[in-house]
């Protein structure tokens, strides 16, 4: 299974439609918040990518009814996606990691920082893919790739 991962995109619609159309092939796309907008452009313009994409509002996604969180059945796997400001991930981890616990899920997802972030740690795959659209850690703009197979877990990120 492949899931493509990213955040933060504020606006950039061609980023958007630029890594979903690059990795046309996954079996899911996640994106982490702030980029509301760029999706619902998306999905009306690419319907048959409607049902492959997950998301979660972000702390810019002013009046968004997406939930603030998901937790994702992911082959044998779960995955806790969030845009992390409510986590308060820009000081540390330990609140998201202890939620993610509670629900059983052994992948975290999260934005909100704009900083590329991918570790095994704690007995979790950590991933901040950092921004589509506006990266704060002098890196080109990026997106996050999980491959999940019978050998194990596979995380990246990637250029965008």
């Amino acid at each position: 299974m492949r899931i493509i991962v990213m955040s933060d995109s504020h606006g950039n619609y061609k980023a958007v439609e630029s890594v979903i159309l690059r990795c046309s092939d996954a079996d899911m796309f996640i994106h982490l918040g702030d980029g509301e907008h760029d999706l619902n452009s998306f999905i009306l313009m690419h319907m048959d990518y409607s049902d492959k994409i997950k998301r979660v509002a972000g702390n810019c996604d002013y009046n968004s009814m997406l939930p603030g969180y998901l937790v994702i059945p992911a082959a044998g796997h779960k995955i806790f996606a969030a845009h992390g400001h409510s986590q308060a991930v820009k000081n540390d981890l330990s609140i998201i990691k202890r939620t993610a616990a509670g629900f059983g899920c052994d992948i975290i997802l999260y934005g909100h920082t704009h900083v590329r972030y991918n570790k095994y740690e704690d007995g979790f795959y950590i991933m901040n893919p950092g921004s589509v659209s506006i990266p704060h850690d002098s890196l080109p703009p990026s997106f996050g790739t999980i491959d999940i197979s019978p050998a194990g877990i596979l995380t990246n990120i990637a250029d965008v």
